[in-house]
């Protein structure tokens, strides 16, 4: 680390120059800018040797960088990882492999699991593209979280959305039969798009009762987030769906 207020995303493994061409036809992530605070960076220090993934592109051993054999998940985006923290200490028996690039989410979520004593939590800060391409065997996972990604409002830019049937045949490829897709979304056309593009893709099938519209009532284990509260205050919908594997 060479700024004491901010890591350096090169040095994890999450700089853009570092996206190959050929990998930008699909891309997990959007950098934004924003600032480290101290208590952020410090969790850098000290918690991340422990808890940060290089990007090594070789594929994962679990049960060495878990210390266990369990169930692992992966998370797509965590933002700020309220939610993480909250799912990890309500499931101690499953591991979770998130991915974000935006340093403060990282260090904001390596604070949490300091704070809170998680030991089921590992971070790539890296594109999660290339972590499903490079660093998951097929039928590794037993399940994955993408939860409230950028719903990229204006017609012209939906092709910017990251839930696309290429990334979903590579992520159901890398599910158990058995394993579960879990996206959530608060802007309905977004929640229209992932319903048809999971419902198009061979590998998986949908949980939810045909009478509900292919929409799943919220599972327990996703908790409610301060800005999702508010939106349900101001009558903005919340739509989950999760699909298995077949």
């Amino acid at each position: 680390m060479n700024d004491s207020t901010t890591p350096p995303l090169d040095a994890l493994g999450a700089s853009s120059e570092a996206v190959p061409p050929h990998h930008r036809t699909i891309r997990s992530f959007v950098l934004r800018t924003g600032r480290t605070t101290a208590g952020q960076a410090k969790a850098f220090t000290d918690v991340g040797p422990r808890f940060l993934l290089p990007y090594t592109g070789q594929a994962i051993d679990f049960a060495g960088v878990y210390e266990r054999s369990a169930p692992t998940i992966l998370e797509i985006g965590f933002g700020m990882g309220e939610a993480t923290a909250q799912i990890a200490a309500l499931r101690p028996t499953d591991n979770f492999l998130c991915c974000e690039v935006h340093t403060p989410g990282v260090g904001a979520l390596l604070k949490r699991i300091d704070e809170q004593s998680l030991s089921n939590i590992r971070i790539l800060q890296h594109d999660a593209v290339q972590v499903i391409d490079h660093m998951l065997p097929l039928t590794s996972l037993d399940g994955a979280h993408i939860f409230f990604p950028d719903p990229w409002h204006k017609t012209k830019h939906n092709k910017r959305r990251l839930i696309q049937p290429p990334l979903i045949a590579k992520l159901a490829a890398r599910l158990k039969p058995g394993g579960y897709l879990h996206c959530a979304t608060d802007w309905q056309p977004y929640a229209e798009q992932i319903l048809e593009v999971l419902s198009a893709e061979p590998l998986l099938k949908n949980t939810a009762a045909a009478e509900a519209g292919g929409y799943a009532p919220k599972p327990d284990y996703r908790p409610l987030t301060k800005f999702e509260n508010r939106g349900i205050k101001l009558g903005h919908g919340v739509w989950d769906l999760v699909f298995q594997r077949v």
